[in-house]
């Protein structure tokens, strides 16, 4: 009867477990992307509406009424978990679509939810939380007011042509062949809601333009929706500021503006060129250390179904703000629902009005859709699968994206665990090791100057690491002497601007279930009698656990102390030695506040004052932030700091995380051209933390085990065959760079 117990109790857990992995494969799909199809039949049916009158987003009036934006609009979490934790029908799909109607007496910006696809028949407004409105000046900027702004550029250029020639050594805005002019618009847009005024910098049009200011700034006033009625309202040169272009001009003409004279470059020496220079100890004729895979893939792909090593998730890249995990399991145990990048800003400080003005907040700029092609053997292995994306934003017909997420597994090149057991003696009881491999998911968004590596990263250990690695071109102005208090100067005229950058990332942890609570733990140090030695004493530390109840006394201020130990629980869970099954949130973060509480931008980002805030999930708290932020911090349609405001109770209730990590980047010499990614990465781990009996990854069978034998050979134990197969590829590199319609 015993035996007959544990065959039954062994095959309801056998059964549970493919169960569980057939619901959760069964419910990816709530959360893919969009489809092509699927895009299209939405801009069909949005269009086919009479009264709306929409026209193509790229025509070229701004008083239009267009679609800015779609893309998936996520069920709600108690549905969705139907489908995933019964096997219930998926709800059905819907898409999040925003419109910018500007062809009526009061333009506005209007979100709905469209659905259900792939055949949509209804439409319904969608609100932000507090029914807080989007003024339309918040809106991001689109590729046709681009256009008008060239137009309004081209214009002042010629205004001011002879002055931007001299001071270039040849460079003019048109009628440049290969010395040409551009610019880098700066955000936000403005000092106060319902303002669209942008701070326009002017640069060499060579390869890296961002650290080629010329030191010619200009303020545009584009807040109506006539171009004609655009007006320029500074000028900045040389340190001066001028009322006009036609001032600065008149002032420049008569010699009481001190000219500028730029040092020019040839193609040879740009010295933001990627081109190689300098002695290179390193031989060419051969190649660098690659990837293989023996074998060939270990790891599972359907569609945004992902299997590893126990491992299970869906994944996204949201248009607005990128990449996304959802249900993630390890052996068929949910340990998260979402893990979600909600938000990626850079506050600057410079001597230049656009050093002082830039503040990026870039889902403003439509963060997700960034996402270009990644090269084989730089920005993935050459081993990786890599997988297109589509995107519609700011177009009439979705964007094929080739190439640009790319899922991969690797070896750290660091065991997961060793240990030599030494016999003292010269030689050794046992040996034993354990490879670590991981599957690593990866996008990156390259937003104008900066370059961002998403990185979602799973260990055999029941350990998830996600990071982001920075990289691309610094955002440099015109050097000032005053600049140097602000920044670093890394090349005649060019000043490297000090700046911050923060991120922020949602966690919806389900640690053994949707009940948890959160505590954090400290060390106290403790002193009492010794036992064998009464005359002395014992000063040791003492673990100090605090349990929060409410979501303020879990939303942890930047420039406070922060706890050893941040500690996700179930209380209703324990493993096989009574504890509390749980998760803890490990930082790798160098982050801080960006601006004083309560001033102004910092309204925007009030998430930003918190390393770590712990709220009841909500389905109307599904985003931090918004692409409206961007261009109306000061009044933004989604505030952070509503979420805590109301104090809930979090004890033994369903639980996000929200993650604020980031650094300090002070611009130097060695950023030239580009910055680099060592030095330049955070994140955070989270790690099992009384989850599992013992370590899970116990069960990898490529752990080699050597013993001594009986005539003092090693005995090598090991469950894995002997490495054999073929190398990496036998393809040539290709690249397209390429984005198309499709």
């Amino acid at each position: 009867m015993k035996v007959l117990f544990m065959l039954q109790l062994v095959c309801l857990a056998s059964c549970s477990t493919s169960r569980g992995r057939e619901w959760a494969h069964h419910g990816a799909p709530m959360f893919s992307d969009l489809t092509v199809q699927e895009m299209k039949v939405i801009r069909t049916y949005m269009h086919g509406i009479p009264e709306m009158k929409l026209t193509d987003a790229r025509s070229k009036t701004l008083r239009r009424n267009s679609i800015l934006l779609m893309e998936l609009h996520l069920p709600k979490k108690h549905e969705a978990l139907k489908a995933l934790d019964r096997g219930w029908a998926k709800p059905p799909r819907q898409a999040r679509v925003i419109i910018q109607f500007g062809n009526q007496t009061k333009p506005n910006i209007t979100e709905y939810i469209v659905g259900p696809l792939p055949s949509p028949r209804s439409h319904k407004v969608r609100t932000f939380k507090g029914e807080k409105s989007v003024q339309f000046e918040s809106r991001p900027i689109t590729v046709v007011e681009y256009d008008h702004l060239e137009n309004l550029l081209k214009k002042i250029a010629a205004q001011a042509h002879k002055l931007l020639f001299e001071t270039t050594g040849g460079f003019s805005y048109t009628n440049c062949s290969n010395r040409c002019l551009t610019f880098s618009d700066i955000a936000p847009r403005g000092l106060a809601p319902g303002e669209r005024r942008s701070w326009i910098m002017l640069q060499k049009f060579v390869e890296g333009y961002f650290i080629h200011p010329i030191g010619f700034e200009v303020l545009v006033n584009h807040q109506d929706l006539d171009p004609d009625k655009w007006t320029v309202e500074k000028v900045w040169y040389n340190s001066m500021y001028f009322d006009s272009v036609e001032e600065l001009v008149e002032k420049y003409k008569s010699g009481e503006v001190e000219k500028l004279k730029l040092p020019d470059h040839n193609d040879e020496d740009l010295y933001s060129t990627y081109i190689p220079r300098g002695h290179s100890h390193t031989p060419t004729n051969i190649h660098g250390p690659k990837l293989v895979e023996p074998q060939g893939h270990r790891y599972y792909i359907d569609r945004n179904f992902v299997e590893y090593a126990g491992w299970s998730f869906a994944y996204r890249v949201r248009s607005s703000a990128g990449l996304q995990v959802f249900d993630l399991r390890y052996n068929g145990e949910r340990i998260a629902y979402e893990i979600s990048l909600q938000e990626a800003i850079a506050f600057y400080a410079g001597d230049t009005p656009a050093a002082m003005q830039t503040k990026y907040i870039d889902a403003g700029w439509a963060m997700g859709t960034s996402t270009y092609e990644l090269a084989p053997g730089i920005d993935c292995p050459e081993i990786a699968t890599f997988i297109d994306l589509y995107h519609y934003f700011d177009t009439d017909k979705p964007l094929l994206h080739k190439n640009a997420l790319c899922i991969f597994e690797m070896t750290t090149a660091m065991p997961l665990r060793r240990h030599f057991d030494s016999n003292f003696q010269g030689g050794y009881n046992f040996f034993g090791g354990l490879e670590n491999t991981v599957l690593v998911l990866r996008t990156t968004s390259t937003v104008y100057n900066y370059d961002y590596i998403w990185d979602f990263l799973f260990y055999p250990n029941g350990v998830v690491e996600v990071k982001v690695s920075a990289t691309g071109y610094i955002h440099a102005t015109f050097f000032t002497p005053n600049g140097l208090h602000y920044g670093t100067k890394v090349y005649d005229y060019v000043i490297g601007n000090l700046h911050t950058h923060l991120i922020h990332y949602k966690v919806d942890l389900d640690i053994a279930g949707r009940e948890n609570s959160f505590e954090t733990i400290d060390l106290k140090y403790v002193n009492f009698t010794n036992p064998w030695s009464p005359k002395d004493w014992i000063v040791q530390s003492k673990l100090h656990r605090t349990e929060h109840k409410t979501e303020r006394s879990a939303a942890f201020r930047f420039g406070k102390k922060f706890p050893r130990y941040v500690h996700f629980f179930n209380p209703n869970e324990k493993n096989k030695w009574g504890h509390q099954k749980g998760y803890r949130i490990q930082f790798n973060s160098h982050a801080h506040s960006v601006l004083p509480k309560g001033w102004k931008e910092e309204v925007g980002i009030s998430w930003s004052r918190y390393p770590l805030a712990v709220t009841r999930h909500r389905d109307g708290e599904a985003t931090s932030s918004s692409i409206f932020t961007q261009n109306d911090p000061w009044e933004p349609a989604v505030s952070f700091e509503d979420y805590i405001r109301n104090n809930e109770n979090i004890v033994n209730q369903d639980l996000v995380a929200w993650v604020t990590v980031g650094f300090l980047h002070v611009p130097h010499s060695e950023d030239i051209p580009n910055t680099a990614t060592p030095g330049n990465a955070v994140g955070f781990f989270l790690r099992p933390f009384n989850f599992f009996d013992e370590d899970p990854s116990l069960a990898s069978r490529s752990t080699i085990i050597v013993r001594p034998g009986q005539d003092g050979k090693p005995e090598v134990q090991r469950w894995t065959p002997e490495v054999v197969g073929h190398c990496v590829t036998d393809k040539p590199f290709f690249y397209n760079g390429t984005y198309a319609g499709v």
